[in-house]
């Protein structure tokens, strides 16, 4: 058996596809190349792929990860080969990896995760700064996501303003907290700074593995 980890983009034409249909996309993929998945035991055998941690709807990323077994070895480089034809518009492939069969699952390496959140509305960026700042100086930031009351501030791990994208609109750049017991949120992020998420573009553009 081998475990393979592949590094792939989520553009937007499967922005609002939920990570269970990404999943089945994968799983459907995968077979298509006719690449030999390696399958769970039990009376309901399932293939075994686990994907790094889920992808809040509406976001696009360049950073996605899904680790995959075969039953049958084969090179990065011809998975590869049999995989890119295989795939649907939406998600492309960036690189495989071999990984050790008993390395820790993957949503348990994810320490962190890198996002670049484009604002689509004209902004005044002084203000915008200034609120970046004192979020950054709170000493707590208690928010409420689905009727759990919370300190979203330790999930804040930097928080920063990018130069104008081409087209002139503000831009920053957030690290957050990913991990099994923990994990920020693009959406409560900007509602903390006073600015409707639906107004923004966000791209996870790095997971950070411990």
């Amino acid at each position: 058996m081998q475990r393979l980890r592949i590094t792939y983009t989520k553009t937007a034409a499967l922005r609002y596809t939920s990570n269970l249909d990404i999943h089945r996309i994968w799983e459907r993929s995968l077979r298509r190349a006719r690449l030999s998945l390696a399958y769970s035991l039990g009376f309901h055998p399932q293939p075994k792929l686990i994907q790094a941690c889920p992808l809040p709807l509406g976001l696009t990323s360049h950073a996605e990860m899904i680790d995959v077994w075969l039953e049958t070895e084969t090179t990065p480089a011809e998975l590869s080969a049999a995989l890119q034809p295989a795939l649907p518009p939406g998600l492309e492939l960036q690189a495989v990896e071999p990984v050790e069969l008993l390395a820790p699952s993957l949503p348990k390496q994810v320490t962190s995760a890198d996002y670049i959140a484009t604002l689509l509305d004209p902004v005044d960026e002084a203000l915008l700064a200034e609120r970046v700042t004192a979020l950054l100086a709170a000493a707590e930031l208690r928010r409420e996501y689905r009727g759990k009351n919370y300190d979203m501030r330790p999930l804040v791990e930097g928080l920063s303003l990018l130069p104008p994208d081409e087209q002139g609109r503000a831009r920053l750049a957030m690290r957050l907290a990913t991990r099994e017991s923990a994990t920020g949120r693009t959406d409560e992020v900007l509602s903390a700074l006073g600015y409707d998420p639906y107004d923004v573009r966000v791209d996870r553009f790095k997971l950070i593995l411990g």
